[in-house]
């Protein structure tokens, strides 16, 4: 990224505002604006997220927020009602309290002298959620959003679950925020509250995991903020982004098909992260493209940005497999509309072992498969953060343990578009069962690469709001919906589709091994084919090399450490898979503040013993300045029976050497139809 040290327009940083909302609380803000808006006001922007502006969000903050700062809009950063120094309790994700304090924030950002009442809202992830859910509302002054990483469906495309399947992620995210909303505010803009504002959050602070545990099919909890329930309330402008090797790469292309107002999509090869610093690369001038689209949505500056295609992707070219790339090889394409009328559906009968050619005949058979619970070991991170390398790895292990159908070997490179479909007659000898799907690319040497996947929990065929079990014996029909993907196979290689009964640990195990039989008469793999001669046709504007402002400095004080390691001991057959992410300490120069913070994610099992699976998560965060010392330690567990899930957790906060807080919860959970 090319930091970028002269702009247009000084700036001046109020590092520390409060904001009252009206029961009485105050949200913590940093404020990035011109100088000249002293004078001459200018719209303001909003991003509101619960990762602390101080410390844990600042260096990424402080690329972005000056640089668009510097471009003409007062950037105000909020944390969430309790987290950072915001007062407050954050018990959940997205309540109505949530929406409700940040239409009060846009109502007190309209009312500052240096602002001229028009808004926008920005954000990844959590932020690019609730701008999304905001925006829905309709709030007075509101008139543009730029959204990134982020889901319109929080059942069913989000790191909950997944085609009625539980995710890990889910615990993992679970035990995140469990860590995060028990964090200290900093003494130095709290003054001698912090420990009260931090005592209140430890007293009252929620127990995530068991919270979304208990919502396993799609209810109301799920509905509400989800857009998808109805996309005619988005009525003002959004640009939306995400990336290939995201968890979150399915929801753009469905703004761009529901919604009625002015919208741009943007996929590249990234994973969790802004794609001016995307990984993998290429990164793109994204602020340079947020720019534009402000000037326009809130300057009224006519500069074309509505011109082009709606979507511009990376289509990206085969790789080895790998569980982390610097680059992806490819080429941006454009596509007029969504869906696009390049893009065409084109079915292939399954038949014994292989993916017949559309309309060829193919003879009937049973296959049979009982997948072992290794089966998922190599399958990565259901999110890619790239770090620890958490992209999945060579699928030839994982084939092992699969149903395998194999095309012909290509004649000529085929490129796909959208989100691959498989259609299965299916029956299962089990109440609960599962099919993960996995899309490969087979390089003739015999290395595949998981180009992209599904889930479907079977007693979730009918819909995701009221399950059935399956009947053991019965046939169904069934369709899995694989991830959206760009890919291109060259000529030479194989399109494989894998069909395994179990895929842990990114998914749950049903509560015992399930026998499923795949009828390949009327069973067919659907591919979003996009003819390269038809499609290319389509001007795609180069995007600018990535650039932003100069980042916080900060100086590392102990270097961190990230591990992925799968472990298998064969004399009592128990395996797992752990994950370590460890930051370091790291020293934020500016103010003074060391930040140490190390997780540990560990999946086990015990040979196929499908209520041997466990999920623990362990994070240790410390923050201290000269004498002040404060940590917080939380640790998760969950483990299961055929009929229940069991929730542990514990969590201690420390000042100095001396714990001075400690609680621990149980909770059973009955499991429905998980």
């Amino acid at each position: 990224m090319r930091t970028v040290t002269s702009m247009p327009q000084q700036i001046t940083v109020d590092e520390q505002v409060w904001i009252p909302m009206p029961d009485g609380v105050r949200l913590a803000a940093k404020i990035w604006r011109p100088v000249a808006s002293d004078d001459a006001p200018v719209p303001g922007i909003l991003e509101y997220i619960p990762y602390r502006k101080r410390d844990l969000s600042a260096v990424r903050d402080s690329i972005h927020h000056p640089y668009l700062a510097g471009h003409g809009y007062g950037c105000v950063r909020v944390d969430l009602r309790g987290t950072g120094e915001s007062e407050g309790v954050l018990a959940d994700e997205y309540l109505e309290q949530e929406h409700l304090d940040a239409e009060a924030v846009l109502a007190w950002m309209a009312a500052q002298p240096w602002c001229n009442g028009r808004l926008g809202m920005m954000g990844i992830s959590w932020g690019g959620f609730n701008a999304l859910q905001v925006a829905a509302r309709k709030p007075a002054g509101l008139e543009a959003i730029v959204i990134s990483s982020f889901t319109d469906d929080r059942y069913s495309d989000d790191m909950h679950y997944m085609g009625g399947a539980l995710l890990s992620d889910n615990i993992a995210e679970s035990a995140t925020m469990f860590a995060y909303s028990t964090l200290p505010p900093d003494p130095a803009l709290v003054g001698d509250r912090w420990r009260e504002m931090w005592l209140e959050r430890l007293e009252n602070c929620s127990l995530w995991a068991a919270n979304w545990l208990e919502h396993q099919r799609r209810d109301d909890y799920w509905r509400r903020a989800s857009v998808c329930e109805n996309y005619a309330d988005v009525q003002i402008p959004v640009l939306a982004s995400s990336g290939w090797a995201d968890g979150y790469s399915n929801a753009v292309a469905r703004l761009l098909e529901n919604l009625e107002v002015p919208r741009k999509g943007l996929i590249g090869p990234w994973s969790h992260k802004y794609p001016h610093l995307g990984e993998p690369g290429p990164a793109i001038g994204y602020l340079q493209e947020v720019v534009r689209w402000w000037d326009h949505w809130l300057r009224d500056i006519d500069n074309g940005v509505m011109d082009g295609p709606m979507l511009r992707t990376w289509m990206q070219d085969s790789v080895p497999p790998s569980t982390s790339y610097e680059q992806r090889p490819g080429r941006w394409v454009g596509e007029p509309a969504w869906p696009s009328p390049h893009v065409r559906a084109v079915a292939h009968p399954l038949a014994r072992t292989r993916i017949a050619r559309p309309d060829e005949p193919v003879s009937p058979a049973a296959l049979a498969v009982e997948s072992p619970l290794s089966v998922g070991q190599f399958a990565g991170k259901w999110a890619s953060y790239s770090a620890p390398p958490d992209l999945p790895y060579d699928q030839r292990e994982e084939d092992g343990g699969s149903l395998v159908f194999d095309t012909d070997e290509l004649t000529e490179r085929c490129e796909i578009l959208g989100a691959p479909t498989v259609t299965l007659e299916v029956s299962a000898d089990k109440p609960v069962a599962m099919i993960a799907a996995r899309l490969s690319d087979v390089a003739p040497d015999g290395r595949a690469t998981r180009v992209t996947y599904g889930l479907l929990n079977l007693t979730h065929r009918d819909g995701h709001d009221e399950p059935e079990p399956l009947e053991p014996g019965r046939r169904y029909r069934v369709t899995v919906q694989l991830n959206a993907v760009a890919q291109a196979f060259p000529a030479g290689h194989r399109i494989r589709l894998s069909l395994s009964t179990s895929y842990w640990p990114l998914a749950w195990p049903p509560p015992e091994p399930a026998l499923v039989t795949v009828y390949t008469e009327g069973s067919a793999l659907t591919l979003p084919i996009r003819p390269i001669a038809e499609s290319d046709d389509v001007a795609v504007r180069p995007f600018e090399e990535p650039e932003g402002a100069e980042p916080m400095r900060t100086t590392r004080i102990r270097p961190g450490e990230q591990k992925w390691t799968v472990s298998r001991d064969l004399i009592d057959y128990r395996s797992a898979l752990d994950i370590v992410k460890d930051a370091g300490l790291i020293r934020f120069d500016e103010h003074d503040l060391d930040v140490d913070r190390r997780v540990h994610e560990r999946y086990s099992w015990k040979a196929d013993e499908f209520c041997s699976a466990t999920a623990e998560t362990s994070w240790s965060m410390s923050f201290a300045r000269g004498d002040w010392r404060a940590r917080t330690e939380t640790r998760t567990r969950v483990t299961c029976t055929p009929t229940d899930f069991y929730v542990h957790a514990e969590l201690d906060g420390f000042e100095g050497e001396q714990r001075m807080f400690s609680r621990n919860w149980k909770r059973v959970i009955p499991r429905d139809h998980v």
